[in-house]
């Protein structure tokens, strides 16, 4: 059993037209929802076994928060280069190389790459994955090798917006 966690980095700002898109660090809703999120997700008791995260500023940032929440070293992260705008078909390639040792993977990115993931893998439908979103794929492989189209079942979905203290 192999248990994906795919969590879109937080709202960004465009507040700086001089800020390339790699170095755009999160707005204020940003800065209030990451916490959230993290918090709701280190109440749910999941495990993580490894957190691996797009080096853009605004995905390790929500990353490192996640990180933060759930008692991790922020240290751990590990940056992957390769999950900075990568099309479904590249985020798969590196989740078949994941350790595995890590049965349990938090991978922090971007859209579209993230929604086209999650319906290439899964069983169900999200729509547009928001930012600060959080999906839990699981699968009955043995080896993140095995992961493949339609092979996930999407385990739950949560987002910002489901909860009224952020809506």
């Amino acid at each position: 059993m192999r248990t994906l966690y795919l969590t879109r980095h937080a709202k960004s700002s465009w507040e700086d037209p001089r800020t390339d898109d790699f170095n755009r660090p999160l707005n204020e809703r940003g800065e209030r929802d990451a916490p959230h999120m993290a918090k709701v997700f280190a109440d749910r008791g999941e495990r993580v076994d490894l957190m691996v995260s797009s080096p853009a500023v605004r995905a390790l940032t929500t990353a490192r928060i996640f990180a933060k929440a759930l008692g991790m070293d922020e240290t751990l992260i590990k940056q992957d280069k390769r999950i900075y705008l990568a099309p479904a078909e590249n985020l798969l390639h590196l989740l078949n190389l994941l350790p595995n040792d890590a049965k349990h993977v938090m991978i922090f990115g971007h859209n579209p790459g993230f929604t086209d993931l999650i319906h290439y893998l899964g069983d169900g439908e999200v729509g547009d994955l928001p930012t600060c979103s959080t999906v839990r794929i699981d699968f009955t492989v043995e080896t993140w090798g095995e992961v493949s189209r339609g092979l996930g079942t999407l385990v739950w979905y949560d987002h910002p917006k489901g909860h009224s203290e952020l809506a």
